[in-house]
């Protein structure tokens, strides 16, 4: 049993947050990438996507039954398909630091929906799951839009490859939820799946509360960089700052201080003014002008 939990944590924790995104070696690969390519850029990233990995995860956590399987899994595939195919086709465009904090809250939703919050909290009937997903599926496809709107798309064949992109979701989607399935029923086969299936929904909730919560971090530091007390402008100009301090000054060893009459002073430089002659001694006691 232990292995089945091991395993299961790990799954959940294999999409790393920093990778859930277009790099630039992504940009480079893909401009004279082919169809090929782009499925195979769909699938890494939803198999990278943590926050769609944790939607599934809990959308498939109670299903044993083949059928309600196929059901919720087909409402949330021809959600995300509709939106990602269409928004990157007519280039519709949101923050997605705002779209990955919703997405974090479908997380939050489907965990509570698992503990069964509506009835316990709310004393109400939860709305029906398979229009939820089909919904959430929506969102979680323009998502997946924002994402792939980042790359050079090109001007030819771009309906080909938004389909190959979404292609490559799908496999990824399957991927991914083969070992959800496989994880989830050798756990359910033991006594601690009673036990421990209440904490696990709460433990989903609280990861959807913090990305929730980190993504909210990331949109205020792009739509309010300047209220920051720190931005990426001043914390490079802080580093050049420090590097021209760590360097030694020519005079810095010096017993006394030297105070000599410059040049290019604003008293040296101004017109008709007279420079007057500076007395100072050094370590010799002996005083002196220049």
């Amino acid at each position: 049993m232990k292995r089945y939990l091991i395993g299961l944590f790990g799954l959940l924790l294999a999409g790393n947050v920093l990778a859930h995104g277009m790099s630039e070696a992504d940009k480079q690969r893909i401009l004279d990438a082919g169809l090929m390519e782009y499925i195979e850029l769909g699938a890494s990233h939803m198999l990278t996507g943590y926050d769609h990995l944790l939607f599934l995860f809990g959308v498939v956590f109670f299903l044993t039954r083949f059928n309600d399987i196929i059901k919720f899994v087909t409402a949330f595939t021809i959600g995300h398909s509709i939106t990602l195919i269409f928004a990157t086709l007519y280039g519709i465009q949101a923050n997605y630091y705002l779209i990955d904090a919703v997405i974090a809250l479908t997380v939050c939703y489907k965990a509570f929906e698992n503990l069964d919050g509506f009835k316990r909290f709310l004393n109400s009937r939860s709305p029906n799951l398979t229009w939820m997903v089909f919904g959430f599926g929506l969102i979680h496809g323009f998502g997946l839009s924002t994402r792939l709107q980042q790359l050079p798309l090109g001007d030819g064949s771009i309906v080909l490859k938004i389909i190959a992109f979404n292609v490559g979701v799908e496999v990824g989607q399957v991927v991914a939820l083969a070992v959800m399935l496989f994880l989830l029923s050798g756990w359910r086969r033991s006594g601690s799946f009673v036990r421990f299936s209440h904490a696990s929904n709460v433990a989903l909730m609280l990861v959807g509360g913090l990305l929730l919560l980190m993504q909210l971090h990331g949109y205020q530091h792009t739509a309010f960089n300047e209220a920051f007390p720190l931005n990426r402008d001043d914390h490079s100009h802080i580093h050049q700052g420090m590097e021209v301090v760590s360097t030694p000054a020519a005079l810095e060893g010096y017993e006394k201080p030297v105070s000599l009459n410059r040049s290019d002073s604003p008293e040296a430089a101004a017109p008709g003014v007279e420079k007057t002659p500076t007395s100072h001694s050094h370590a010799d006691g002996h005083a002196h002008t220049h």
